[in-house]
């Protein structure tokens, strides 16, 4: 069978080799192959999932399931950015075949969120196996999520092979989403960071929906929620287009909110979430008002740009580069907050905006931001509340 990702192997290969014996983690792909899959001996298999689906040794799990002698790879569903992860965010996806197995590959970014009664037809249990982020507007668990509930429609049991929270699932930050809003970058009652894994957030859904389904999670195998993806030994696959490395994973879940505004975040440079700006921003004064914040783990620079996509294509922009310099320290709803507030004042930034437009509801509490007459410290100290609380709640559904 043709290597799928010749590239990722070597890559792999290579940073095996540099992390040596640090660590050990097993994802559920890693587990469930020790015996060739045989929890599906004789079951046709449909699976969710993308380029990041892959084994320590970098092999796709679509090719060690088609491969295997006891489970039957039937369909493979993918979520946004495509089953190779290489469109867009946003960008419609159609369905199409697997020129490597002749296997469909049924879009769920598409014309559908949610797998058909078409797609699912002949499947005898359902298999997610994507890598999240930690970021709750960012959509691959609300893809899970969907695929759940379809399944215990027409009762089909549900596995998730279990992958790390990449930016630790020991940190929460921000607001919890109001239970009343149910759209792909919101569907769950989480923090914007919610330090859990996918297999945790399954569990959670399960319980708060109520569904009736055959739930199982195949956990990873020595995590330790506390680390960071690099810590894992795990090859590292962008997960999207421009979530490149750890860095920008855990900036996304605070930068990322500029984009419901006239903000760039950097798409189209070679800093995307680790930079943000516009032609008329004053970099130099919101620099120095970060910098003197003393936010941890983190230090701010003035740097200009050009993207080459994205809403300022093509234009001069002065804008602000961060550089992480603690990991385990930086906040970076923090930094959000904080540059929203000095945002607000209009003698220096008359021309920043939110964009109703661009609103999505995974992330429209920004908007309150910006409009509030709170100072940082309240705002911050108010969403640091509503994480206590869900820290006590998630307990409930937390594997590790």
């Amino acid at each position: 069978m043709l290597n799928r990702f010749k590239i990722l192997s070597l890559t792999a290969a290579f940073l095996f080799c540099a992390v040596g014996a640090r660590a050990a983690v097993l994802t559920g792909l890693d587990a469930l192959e020790q015996d060739d899959f045989a929890r599906f001996a004789g079951k046709r298999v449909g699976i969710i999932t993308n380029q990041t689906g892959v084994d320590r040794a970098a092999r796709s799990a679509v090719d060690a399931l088609f491969a295997s002698k006891n489970a039957k790879l039937v369909a493979i569903f993918s979520p946004e950015h495509g089953f190779r992860g290489n469109a867009e965010g946003g960008a419609n996806i159609s369905s199409s075949t697997d020129p490597v197995t002749g296997l469909p590959i049924f879009s769920l970014y598409g014309d559908v969120h949610r797998p058909t009664a078409a797609m699912l037809a002949g499947i005898d249990v359902l298999v997610f196996d994507i890598q999240d982020i930690g970021a709750r507007f960012y959509t691959y668990l609300a893809t899970m999520a969907f695929c759940m509930e379809e399944a215990a429609k027409y009762k089909i049991p549900f596995v998730v092979l279990d992958r790390p929270n990449p930016i630790s699932g020991a940190i929460l930050e921000g607001p919890v989403l109001s239970k009343d809003i149910h759209e792909i970058t919101g569907y769950f009652p989480v923090p914007v960071r919610h330090g859990m894994t996918a297999g945790e957030v399954a569990l959670l859904h399960k319980d708060i929906r109520g569904l009736d389904l055959d739930l199982s999670v195949i956990k990873l195998q020595g995590w330790d929620r506390a680390s960071f993806y690099g810590d894992t030994g795990l090859p590292w696959v962008s997960p999207s287009p421009n979530i490149r490395d750890v860095d920008a994973a855990i900036m996304y879940p605070g930068i990322g909110g500029f984009e419901s505004t006239n903000m760039a975040v950097g798409r189209g440079t070679d800093a995307p979430f680790m930079w943000f700006g516009a032609p008329w921003l004053d970099s130099g004064r919101l620099a120095d008002t970060l910098n003197a914040a003393g936010l941890a783990g983190v230090r701010f620079y003035a740097e200009s740009k050009t993207p080459e996509k994205d809403i300022y294509a093509g234009k001069f922009c002065r804008g602000i580069r961060m550089e992480i310099t603690d990991r385990a320290a930086v906040r970076p709803l923090d930094i959000f907050v904080r540059a929203v507030c000095a945002l607000r004042d209009r003698t220096y930034y008359r021309d920043f905006r939110f964009e109703d437009a661009r609103l999505t509801a995974g992330n429209n509490v920004y908007k309150a931001v910006f409009e509030s007459k709170d100072t940082p410290e309240a705002i911050i100290a108010d969403f640091q509340a509503q994480c206590r609380d869900f820290d006590k709640f998630r307990l409930r559904y937390l594997l590790y």
